[in-house]
């Protein structure tokens, strides 16, 4: 299948008829959805839940997010009746800072490799597609991000990750979300713009910069968008 050519066809599409012509394209896809439950992954989720509504949304459970997180996700699991899979590290918490230390300070890219993107590897195994809800505006890091991308796992298996929204800024996130009457996360009223694990997320120092944040400005990504292989299409 033309990756390439369906990824260009999406680029001028509204989320809705990317979503379509994805979908068209693949009709009995394994679908998931990556959710750390912030506001574009909540706008991605009500897109996917009025057109596939069996779609699984994957969240890594780090044992490090805010009290607040945890609650959020019961409630809109609940309340939306979601097919909500926590993907687990290897080790405990506990486990972890016994063996390791407290890697979020000394290693934070370990800890991350080792509670966010392994666990993530695993679970994407058993799908066709990958949704998301990364946006170009949210990082250098993500400014070349195109729609449709065939991204290569580790044990070989490729699957399409696709980003319906990453041609829309902050202000359309709030609108779709506002228009469609859903809540967020609480973090958001005290002033986060970007969220993650407690121990690496804070104010961000630079309001033009959401993620500025994040890992005290000491990196932009985690790494599950930078260690799963984009091949070339």
């Amino acid at each position: 299948m033309d990756v390439h050519r369906i990824s260009e066809e999406l680029e001028n599409l509204a989320p809705e008829q990317a979503l379509e012509t994805v979908l068209m394209a693949n009709h009995s896809a394994r679908i998931c959805l990556t959710s750390s439950f912030q506001a574009e992954d909540m706008v991605v989720t009500h897109l996917l839940r009025n057109r596939r509504p069996d779609f699984v949304v994957l969240f890594l459970d780090t044992g490090y997010h805010f009290r607040q997180t945890y609650e959020y996700r019961d409630l809109m699991t609940k309340q939306w009746s979601l097919n909500l899979v926590n993907a687990l590290p290897a080790q405990s918490v506990a486990e972890q800072e016994s063996e390791l230390g407290i890697l979020y300070r000394s290693e934070p890219t370990r800890c991350c490799q080792l509670r966010k993107v392994e666990p993530l590897m695993s679970a994407l195994e058993p799908f066709d597609i990958w949704f998301t809800g990364l946006r170009r505006e949210q990082s250098p890091t993500r400014r070349n991000l195109k729609k449709v991308e065939l991204h290569r796992l580790p044990t070989g298996r490729s699957l399409w990750k696709v980003s319906l929204l990453a041609d829309w800024n902050w202000e359309q996130v709030w609108q779709y979300a506002n228009a469609n009457a859903i809540p967020h996360l609480p973090q958001y009223d005290e002033g986060y713009l970007s969220i993650g694990c407690q121990p690496c997320t804070a104010l961000p120092s630079d309001p033009q910069n959401p993620r500025s944040g994040r890992w005290g400005g000491t990196k932009l990504e985690c790494g599950i968008h930078t260690f799963s292989t984009q091949e070339e299409t």
